[in-house]
């Protein structure tokens, strides 16, 4: 029955919108959705202090500066992310992209879905930790950990899109992180760090289906990881190997050279490589001494 009105439900999306504008435009909108509606939580907590005693970093962002947020990630996803969805259409149809009926089994997307996980942790990890090379992180990686624009490429797509974020009151940096600032990013990186997310999907042919699942999950996820809460509900309390809010905090508060946590999702890859030792030492601190550092 379930699976039946499913059925009925693609087929009734599938004739409303041709295969383009649902992996394009509709993919868009569903991503600004899932986006915005999971990331504004963290940042109404932060802005009114409720939940204080479950967030890590105990200084706040002003509201300026969380509104600069929103507004660059606006331009940002319009600017450059929905231009991308367009021009990369032609490349997933080459790939095997299908939107027709029947859906796939449940087993099928799951097992994509779990390979999808897997890939990307591990092609992240490596661009992640290529991001914190010097020359990389000053003139790319910075902007996701600060809100400052330095890269010639980036003034000059502020300059063409609306000159007043050229202003130096839109200089500005955020203390610490909130759900939203996970995909504030410089658009190189979007690019750079986006193939782990596509080369999955890129390898399988997915299903659009299977491929919006994959995308809902991944954005639910990075949000998390930024939200600058730990719950006792949080996911990673409760899924093995799953990083989470916390593990990635610390990534976000120390210094570039010296953060680890690189993975984006699960947490083995720092653990295979050694790069969450100075992470692991903290929280062991943390637990020795009760209380967070």
């Amino acid at each position: 029955m379930a699976a039946s009105a499913l059925d009925s439900a693609w087929e009734g999306l599938t004739g409303s919108f041709t295969e383009f504008q649902l992996a394009t435009v509709v993919t868009f909108l569903l991503h600004e959705t899932v986006f915005f509606l999971s990331g504004l939580p963290s940042l109404l907590f932060e802005r009114f202090g409720l939940f204080a005693k479950y967030k890590i970093q105990k200084k706040s962002n002003t509201p300026s500066y969380q509104n600069r947020c929103v507004l660059r990630l606006i331009l940002y996803h319009v600017c450059v992310n929905l231009p991308v969805m367009v021009l990369s259409y032609p490349a997933f149809k080459f790939m095997g992209l299908r939107s027709s009926l029947p859906l796939p089994h449940w087993t099928v997307i799951v097992s994509q879905v779990l390979f999808y996980f897997v890939l990307e942790d591990f092609i992240f990890y490596w661009g992640h930790r290529a991001l914190h090379t010097k020359w990389l992180y000053k003139h790319v990686h910075s902007v996701h950990h600060e809100y400052v624009m330095l890269h010639l490429g980036l003034i000059l797509l502020h300059f063409v899109i609306v000159p007043v974020l050229l202003n130096n009151n839109f200089l500005g940096r955020y203390a610490t992180p909130f759900g939203l600032t996970s995909e504030y990013a410089h658009p190189a990186e979007i690019l750079f760090l986006g193939f782990a997310t596509i080369v999955g999907p890129a390898l399988t042919g997915p299903h659009l289906f299977t491929l919006w699942l994959w995308m809902v999950l991944r954005v639910l996820e990075t949000v998390e990881a930024h939200s600058g809460y730990h719950f006792p509900w949080s996911p990673s309390n409760f899924l093995p190997l799953y990083g989470g809010s916390d593990f990635h905090d610390y990534h976000h508060r120390v210094l570039y050279t010296k953060s680890g946590n690189y993975a984006s999702t699960f947490v083995y890859m720092d653990w295979l490589f050694g790069t969450d030792k100075d992470y692991r030492n903290a929280k062991a601190i943390e637990e020795k001494d009760g209380k967070h550092l």
